[in-house]
């Protein structure tokens, strides 16, 4: 019995100067380990030539935010990859990306979302990236920056800065309906139907909807014809202008926004310009990312 008594002494008095030595050599003989951040942009992305020029303001602002930290990018989806990758261009998904980080060193990656909502590409991308930080070995620390419309306060902000986006020219009886992407099976898709509700505070003739989710631009005609609008600008709500906007909101087809408009009587004018290239809507992303990164001091 004693002698087990010893043993067990010994053994807690061997983990105690081991737990000791370990924390006083830092892991690397007495050095500090160093650390490499960096940042990851991370969208749907966009197969649309035109529509690049949204992901060069995203990068050229992200840049301009943190100059001493690198920037990459990754595409969480795979068609458009697969059609890139057609094209001779190579783009990660954003798995492929973290793993090419962590083989080069990375300790602090800031993945940042440049989604529209916290639906459900943003909680794949959540869960998915977080499985990187809990590895042996693998990336030390990794924060996921929200989406455009993470709180009141974004809806507010993006609502205002929409405003400001709207053509001079527009006359006080033309009507503007912004289209947004939408999500049928996520609660996050509510968040459009916020956004309709701040911008209608603002101007009582602009309107949110949706392709895929509520509203939907259906629930806008009746309303637009008893107001006697006889023309509509149509502005796409989402991060470039891209398939969505030149095709189900303004394509030749018969069930696109514009063919639907036009059969009900009214005058239609396309603007095919992404939120990326709105400063305004922008800076709640970078804020976004500024707030993340800031928990890696």
């Amino acid at each position: 019995m004693k002698r087990r008594i010893v043993a067990v002494a010994v053994f807690s008095v061997l983990i105690f100067l081991a737990a000791i030595f370990a924390a006083a050599s830092g892991g690397k003989h007495g050095t500090k380990e160093k650390t490499k951040k960096g940042i990851l942009l991370v969208a749907f992305g966009t197969s649309v030539p035109e529509a690049q020029n949204a992901f060069s303001q995203i990068e050229k602002r992200s840049k301009e935010a943190f100059p001493t930290v690198d920037v990459r990018w990754a595409y969480t989806s795979k068609i458009i990859r697969d059609k890139l990758r057609k094209q001779g261009k190579q783009l990660d998904s954003p798995e492929v990306a973290l793993a090419k980080m962590m083989d080069e060193g990375y300790t602090h990656v800031l993945v940042a979302s440049f989604h529209t909502i916290p639906g459900e590409e943003f909680h794949d991308l959540h869960w998915n990236a977080h499985l990187f930080d809990t590895m042996r070995g693998g990336i030390r620390r990794i924060l996921i920056s929200r989406p455009l419309l993470s709180s009141r306060d974004d809806h507010e902000k993006v609502a205002k800065a929409l405003m400001k986006s709207i053509p001079k020219e527009r006359k006080p009886l033309d009507a503007v309906v912004f289209m947004g992407h939408g999500s049928k099976h996520h609660p996050a898709d509510d968040a459009y139907a916020a956004m309709n509700y701040w911008i209608g505070k603002i101007d009582p003739s602009v309107y949110v909807g949706t392709v895929e989710g509520q509203p939907k631009l259906d629930d806008f005609i009746p309303e637009l014809k008893n107001k006697g609008i006889k023309k509509v600008y149509l502005v796409p709500f989402m991060l470039v202008a891209g398939d969505h906007a030149r095709n189900d909101m303004c394509g030749g087809e018969d069930d696109s926004w514009k063919s639907i408009l036009k059969k009900n009587g009214m005058e239609v004018e396309c603007i095919l310009r992404g939120t990326a290239e709105i400063p305004e809507i922008v800076d709640v992303w970078i804020d976004h990312m500024k707030k993340a990164f800031s928990h890696f001091e």
